[in-house]
């Protein structure tokens, strides 16, 4: 620790670019200085090591730190990476959640290749797949921490987002369904391996089609490492990062999503290996306990959350295989993604133990 009481030597830092994902400064130097004249000095780039879908890099220019986005290189999947979508999901937000503030969109892609956008860096930890050497949160302050992490989850949900101006975001009615079947045809449209898991999950899915649980603003990628923690409070959520999914539908889905990202002690171990983030340490809820509190926050009813847990992990095999299958065409080098395809595996096994056990 940097400060005693605090967390501030741990807070998430940028790393050099990754080969292939550089950005062209001649050309966004002076498309910088063109919008912020006031910032003087060196312009400096640097790249945020994690994420799998839109690019995100630290720039400096002078003193002013920004942070920007811009689509990952050669997706096949263009409406997942509408940069101009994002940047006004957070211009909106920002003034009713902890979202970063949007600072500038451009969407003309002689600049860097690709519409993108820039918004305010915020300080403090960001939890990956592993705790920050020599992190020490106690368990009291785990389960304070999840206890927030849900919290917030059902802070999201309860927004008017007519009120605040994203009331044409998206069709609620129908959503689910439109999604069960539209995840269902992005998997057939990025398949590189037969996995015979997917046809009986595809099935299951379309024959236990709950109806909509409501409508509200979700996030769709809601987990630790998309969260910017207070480092002088952990249990303090400072922002919310990744917003390229958000739309308006069925907040169980959302809820179902976040679940499926967090591993418990007992999961198998493949599971366990593909962790997202650190949801084990002693204090932690468990997937059950999370739905129990978001349930008490809500007033909702989640009696069905099996199918939305379910949904959640085919789902999230999908967008791994989507991403796989890039790196299986060359389409990117990112040595990360060549395991994708067995994570896609171990997803779809945790789907189906859930179908035939019938439990979180």
């Amino acid at each position: 620790m940097t400060q005693e009481g605090t967390n501030i030597g741990f807070e998430d830092h940028a790393a050099e670019v990754r080969p292939g994902e550089e950005l062209d400064l001649a050309r966004l130097r002076p498309f910088l200085r063109s919008h912020f004249p006031e910032a003087e000095g060196l312009l400096t780039v640097q790249q945020f090591p994690s994420g799998h879908s839109n690019l995100t890099y630290f720039v400096s220019l002078g003193e002013k730190e920004m942070v920007l986005r811009r689509p990952p290189y050669g997706s096949k999947v263009k409406a997942a990476h509408d940069m101009g979508r994002e940047f006004r999901v957070l211009s909106k937000l920002h003034s009713v959640y902890p979202a970063p503030q949007a600072l500038l969109y451009c969407d003309d892609a002689s600049i860097l290749g690709a519409p993108f956008y820039l918004m305010e860096r915020i300080h403090g930890i960001i939890l990956r797949r592993e705790l920050p050497a020599g992190l020490q949160i106690p368990a009291e302050k785990a389960r304070q921490l999840n206890e927030s992490f849900i919290d917030n989850l059902a802070r999201l949900h309860r927004l008017d987002y007519a009120a605040i101006g994203l009331g044409d975001l998206g069709k609620p009615q129908g959503y689910l369904e439109r999604q069960v079947r539209g995840w269902i045809e992005r998997y057939y449209g990025s398949r590189t391996h037969d996995l015979p898991e997917v046809e009986h999950l595809a099935a299951w899915l379309k024959e236990h089609l709950p109806g909509q649980s409501g409508a509200t603003l979700i996030h769709n990628d809601y987990k630790f490492d998309n969260m910017i923690l207070d480092a002088e409070d952990i249990i303090q959520v400072k922002g919310v990062l990744d917003w390229e999914m958000c739309t308006l539908g069925d907040p169980l889905s959302d809820l179902g999503t976040a679940i499926a990202y967090w591993v418990d002690p007992e999961d198998p171990a493949e599971l366990q290996s593909i962790h997202w983030g650190p949801t084990t340490l002693p204090g932690s809820l468990s997937r059950s306990q999370l739905v129990q509190r978001y349930a008490q926050q809500t007033g909702r009813d989640v009696g069905n959350i099996i199918y939305y847990y379910v949904f959640a992990l085919f789902k999230t095999a999908v967008i791994t295989q989507q991403i796989y299958y890039r790196y299986h065409h060359g389409l990117t080098k990112d040595a990360r993604f060549a395991a994708l395809l067995k994570v896609t595996r171990v997803l779809l096994n945790a789907a189906e133990r859930a179908v035939e056990k019938d439990s979180l």
